[in-house]
């Protein structure tokens, strides 16, 4: 691999870069005087971009994605297999990859039985909205079509699915939003809504109590992430999870669990939920499944939800929806090898060791820096809440919490943070690296961290 990436001349390329393409998440104002980064090359865990910069990504892709590292080979090689031999055809249809990843997948989710194929993890949650919905109509006689979605919790970025958007600078003026979405408490212990002993118990009887208010008989599904992601890297408190599925079996409510990022081994499992005992009727997915190799979602469905769709009385009685793109066919033939080689290299039990590491050296920090009130995590999903002052909790200034992140940036560690978030608290920082890290990328990240801890923050 060529790492002195400036001896090719891609001056040209920045430009068109510069003067053509419309960046996700990015305000476009600094460009009339820098340059945007171009990213050109990858391998394991570092990153070229196009100044010849090596980069270690502690954030899997910029947003917890490139789950089994850069430089694949063997997922390129099977995904130009599948292309020269079929490329395409719609999913009214079967495909060799399609089935196969999906029985795979399904030995990996006990209780679970349908997989449909999207794109995107905000397609994959809309599709569950669309089930649950015609569910209500077919099957509840109109009724239970409102969908519950926790505060601080994201579900994708379509009308619909910020609708059900527990983070408001992300959908604010997006509005006005599809009808029919109630938001409930979130659960971060840290900072606590309820002064409690049984503070898991507690976060989740507030669920019960949004029911209680809207009426059983008109909720048809509650939405959450296993893990909260972009809404401050969030681990349920002990109890929670038991808690909600009583509440949902109580009340004949659905439980959607949405795992696009902490899905296929980010958390130490297969799946999040699987940490919690839970037993969910929807689980969809997208980041980690091909660790973006292709493009691949995953709605995956029990055998009870699939029957309710099987009804050739009713001309309007199967599930009326298409993704053009979805599952077809190189989304799950990477996926298929992305799978393997979580399996054959026992990154399961890497990402288990490596979190333990992460979160030991992330509590490191916290004796060293008083800014880091809070530190949080499951496997390599991790966060640290920056505030000015332990007592109060008041969160840290965003700017100063982004110069920690620059900071980083500019010592060659790449490594998020929540933003455009929540307004007053985008104050978490966010590590998300490859399953694949190892001792000394670990420790490497957290030493940029100190470093950039110390400079902005003294």
């Amino acid at each position: 691999m060529n790492k002195n990436l400036t001896s090719n001349d891609l001056s040209h390329v920045i430009a068109a870069d510069k003067a053509r393409v419309w960046h996700h998440l990015t305000q476009h104002k600094p460009f009339e005087s820098i340059d945007p980064r171009v990213m050109v090359e990858g391998k394991g865990m570092k990153l070229w971009d196009a100044l010849g910069k090596e980069h270690l990504d502690a954030v899997s892709g910029g947003v917890w994605t490139v789950n089994v590292g850069y430089g694949r080979e063997s997922i390129a090689d099977v995904v130009r297999d599948q292309l020269v031999k079929l490329n395409y055809f719609a999913g009214s249809a079967g495909s060799i990859p399609g089935a196969l990843f999906a029985e795979a997948l399904i030995e990996k989710m006990p209780g679970m039985s349908r997989v449909y194929y999207a794109n995107s993890g905000s397609e994959a949650n809309e599709k569950v909205f669309k089930m649950v919905r015609q569910i209500g109509h077919r099957v509840h006689g109109g009724r239970k079509t409102k969908i519950l979605y926790r505060e601080r919790d994201y579900h994708g970025t379509t009308i619909t699915a910020l609708a059900a958007c527990g983070q408001p600078q992300r959908a604010q003026q997006y509005g006005p939003f599809t009808p029919g979405f109630i938001e409930v408490p979130h659960c971060l212990e840290y900072r606590a809504q309820w002064d409690v002993e049984d503070y898991g118990r507690r976060a989740a009887d507030a669920i019960e109590e949004v029911i209680l208010r809207e009426g059983p008989d008109e909720i048809g599904l509650l939405c959450l992430e296993p893990v909260t992601a972009g809404g401050g890297v969030i681990t349920p408190p002990e109890g929670y999870w038991q808690r909600v599925q009583e509440i949902c079996a109580k009340y004949d409510i659905m439980l959607h669990i949405d795992e696009v990022v902490c899905g296929v081994g980010r958390t130490g499992e297969w799946f999040g939920y699987q940490h919690y005992g839970v037993k969910p009727d929807f689980v969809t997915m997208a980041k980690g499944v091909a660790s973006g190799y292709a493009a691949i979602s995953c709605t995956v469905t029990t055998e009870a939800v699939f029957e309710m769709f099987k009804d050739d009385s009713d001309p309007l009685g199967y599930f009326r929806d298409i993704s053009t793109f979805g599952g077809c066919t190189s989304g799950p033939a990477a996926a298929l090898e992305n799978m393997r080689i979580i399996e054959d290299e026992n990154l399961l039990d890497n990402t288990n060791r490596m979190g333990a590491r992460m979160m030991d050296n992330l509590h490191a920090l916290m004796e060293r820096h008083a800014v880091i009130g809070d530190v949080r995590g499951k496997g390599l999903f991790c966060g640290a809440e920056l505030v000015n002052d332990r007592t109060s909790k008041e969160p840290a200034d965003e700017k100063r919490v982004a110069a920690v992140v620059a900071d980083c940036m500019a010592q060659g560690v790449i490594i998020g943070m929540t933003n455009r978030s929540l307004p007053g608290f985008n104050n978490t920082l966010c590590f998300s690296p490859a399953l694949i890290a190892t001792p000394d990328d670990i420790d490497a990240i957290t030493t940029a961290v100190d470093g950039a801890l110390g400079r902005v923050f003294g």
